[in-house]
């Protein structure tokens, strides 16, 4: 999946853009991690017991300027994209999910669209 201005998780009903108050060193102070080609990067587990458990994660990824981003919700391993909205025993994942997309709104990095 290519970075953009809008994206949303599989599944969410929600389309999220990047709001226009977004700062680097907030990425930062949230847990946002640099990659080599100079994306910010942050990796959450969804297990809503404990974050060191090997459980669903919510990935999100903005470019180096921090002109467009993407978000998925993958499994453990980080590799395959997947939907948690439609499982009923996932449902504290979804939850977990929704309290860190709240986090990122509240904190100026994400809007809802």
């Amino acid at each position: 999946m290519a970075l953009a201005a809008t994206g949303k998780a599989l599944g969410d009903k929600n389309t999220y853009g990047i709001s226009p108050e977004i700062k680097r060193y907030t990425l930062m102070d949230l847990g946002f991690t640099q990659t080599k080609n100079g994306n910010f990067q942050l990796e959450r587990s969804l297990d809503p017991n404990s974050p060191f458990t090997a459980a669903n994660k919510l990935k999100v990824t903005f470019s180096k300027d921090l002109s467009a981003f993407q978000m998925s919700v993958t499994t453990a391993n980080g590799l395959k994209a997947i939907n948690i909205f439609t499982d009923s025993k996932l449902a504290e994942n979804v939850e977990q999910y929704q309290y860190l997309v709240d986090n990122l709104i509240e904190r100026n990095v994400l809007q809802k669209q």
